[in-house]
């Protein structure tokens, strides 16, 4: 049986060899391995357990060690020693010299101790309830949450600006979120603001309007935006071709960026599919970290329900989940409102645990399953939107843009040929005031195009699954 202080100095010696098992037995993505794994170090070995240190005091990151990585070490270490270990990741305040540093008392003065944490107020619009411990992660945004973690650790170092992209519903503004309050509670003083691009634009059009009466306005809106330490906005695509506003935003990319500050921003698609993007905003977007999120898988599905149910006192079947998960199909807020549904469902009928039968009877009129739903303008609508990931306003709109008039033509062709009891008048009018030819003319070349172009007639089968699985 070998002396603990030999156990000790051959795992202090072959530490980085530990790290580097793990690394390829969990086929861990260089991001993964720089964020979770190689900021570790050995710290002690003592009565059969390891001690690892984690160099900041960073709980989220000791969690999360513990939930994904505990049992790998536990094996590589226990190899190298060759007697069974145990392993416990510890944080600096955790360790030896900074109890016997809190014992001194003297060592931190009144003021010090009794600084409140920084509450949401200090960080400008910034969600409470989104937060990196309650996102679940899985294979559809692991690489996203890894890249949002580190640039949540390091600011304006890794990844700037980091891009976000990906259907709706899917958590790239949780992770925004997320990232705001942990710079926030991390980096006392830090000056971090969220905010949508439609807020961004109002407050350049409002200033543009008032800076006309007053010439200081547009200088404290650029104050606002270009002194800030963390910049985070949502749905840069809406930003795009509005002249003046994304004239503001390109001088304020550039005052952040040289300043060193972070820029996240989040997209329903990447740069490089955005059309109409210029070649100067293409770059800059480029030159940070772009990762996208997509739809959750059924595992993924089944822990973020399970993770929702452990906030009700309710018992749930995982054959309640199961069915939920089975027939979401697109996004995380879908997912989330079938949820809600039973347990609403439960409550007001006094249900003590929610069976799948119970289940499928509260969702009945949410998820129609398995019954014919009557298709209407607004579902065709809500269904072509969300398949393109583009907003009813530009669907609406008078758009031309090739990412627009194709799906507006397939809204029309569906109005037409599934809605009941209508006119290509009543359609045109539904889209935003078309008139009866633009209806025509989208009916005939969707109708030219499903007879040749595979794509087109595979993208139709999907929109009709979605609007009726019995079509």
């Amino acid at each position: 049986m070998p002396t603990a202080e030999a156990v000790s100095q051959t795992l202090s010696d072959h530490f980085e060899d530990v790290k580097e098992q793990i690394r390829e037995n969990c086929n861990l993505t260089n991001i993964s391995y720089d964020t979770w794994i190689a900021p570790l170090s050995f710290l002690s070995y003592r009565d059969g357990v390891v001690s690892i240190l984690i160099p900041t005091d960073n709980f989220l990151q000791q969690s999360y060690l513990e939930k994904h990585y505990i049992d790998f070490f536990r094996v590589f270490l226990s190899e190298q020693a060759g007697i069974n270990v145990d392993v416990a990741f510890v944080l600096p305040k955790e360790t030896p010299s900074a109890a016997e540093k809190d014992a001194q008392g003297d060592a931190f003065s009144a003021e010090e101790t009794d600084t409140p944490l920084p509450s949401l107020s200090d960080f400008s619009g910034l969600n409470e309830k989104y937060r990196f411990d309650n996102f679940v992660v899985g294979g559809n945004n692991n690489f996203a949450y890894s890249a949002a973690v580190a640039v949540a650790e390091t600011p304006g170092v890794t990844y700037n600006p980091l891009f976000l992209y990906g259907g709706p519903g899917l958590g790239k503004t949780h992770l925004m979120h997320s990232i705001g309050h942990f710079i926030g509670m991390n980096v006392p003083g830090s000056k971090i603001l969220y905010v949508t691009s439609e807020h961004f634009t109002n407050e350049v059009i409002e200033a543009i309007r008032s800076g006309q009466k007053d010439s200081k306005i547009m200088s404290r809106f650029r104050e606002k935006y270009r002194t800030v330490d963390v910049l985070l906005l949502d749905d840069v695509q809406f930003i795009i071709g509005k002249e003046s506003t994304q004239e503001e935003f390109f001088h304020t990319f550039n005052a952040l960026k040289e300043a060193g500050k972070q820029i996240v921003l989040s997209s329903d698609k990447p740069p490089k599919q955005m059309e109409t993007l210029e070649e100067r905003f293409r770059s800059r977007f480029e030159s940070g970290l772009i990762a996208d999120i997509q739809a959750p898988d059924y595992e993924t599905k089944m822990a973020i329900m399970k993770k929702l149910g452990e906030q009700y006192p309710v018992e749930i079947d995982d054959g309640a989940y199961a069915y939920i998960a089975n027939n979401i199909k697109s996004n995380i807020r879908q997912l989330e409102g079938a949820f809600n549904k039973i347990i609403a469902h439960s409550r007001i009928n006094a249900v003590p645990r929610i069976t799948e039968e119970i289940a499928a009877d509260a969702l009945k009129d949410f998820l129609y399953p398995d019954a014919d739903r009557i298709i209407t303008y607004q579902r065709v609508i809500d269904t072509v939107c969300e398949h393109f990931s583009v907003s009813q306003e530009e669907l609406l709109s008078q758009k031309r843009s090739a990412e627009i008039v194709l799906p507006r033509q397939l809204a029309m062709f569906l109005c037409r040929k599934h809605v009941p009891n209508n006119s290509y008048k009543e359609i045109g009018s539904s889209l935003g005031g078309k008139d009866h030819t633009t209806v025509m003319n989208g009916e005939k070349r969707v109708a030219e195009l499903l007879k040749t172009d595979a794509e087109v007639q595979r993208t139709m089968d999907v929109l009709l699954k979605k609007l009726n699985p019995s079509l």
